[in-house]
């Protein structure tokens, strides 16, 4: 097996997680996040749908990470990604991050907004 080491680029990804806080980029931040390739801010979580929609344009899928457990993301908010022009991908948060590290690893143009865990 040949294995290859990631390298970020330019890209800020998640180093870790915990109860409560994610590190991204080596920097630690309490409660829900949202990052992408740029940038690391605290999000206000669901209902802080504005901050999603303004990365319109800029990302083409948002993994959206929903805490320890699979939950469905709240009503309308897919169909208002989708609207914007982007995908939305649910998962539980520590999935979320392991795909958006892989997925930003290789340049694409994703996000990630997670609830703590």
């Amino acid at each position: 097996m040949k294995l290859n080491e990631v390298t970020f680029r330019d890209a800020v990804p998640v180093d870790g997680y915990g109860p409560g806080f994610f590190r991204v980029g080596g920097t630690v931040l309490q409660g829900a996040v949202l990052v992408t390739a740029g940038r690391a801010t605290q999000w206000q979580g669901l209902e802080d749908q504005e901050a999603l929609l303004s990365l319109a344009g800029t990302v083409d899928v948002i993994f959206l990470g929903m805490g320890q457990d699979i939950a469905h993301a709240p009503t309308g908010l897919r169909a208002q990604i989708e609207a914007a022009g982007m995908g939305l991908e649910v998962m539980n948060s520590p999935a979320a991050c392991r795909t958006y590290n892989v997925l930003v690893s290789e340049g694409r143009r994703v996000a990630l907004a997670a609830l703590p865990v």
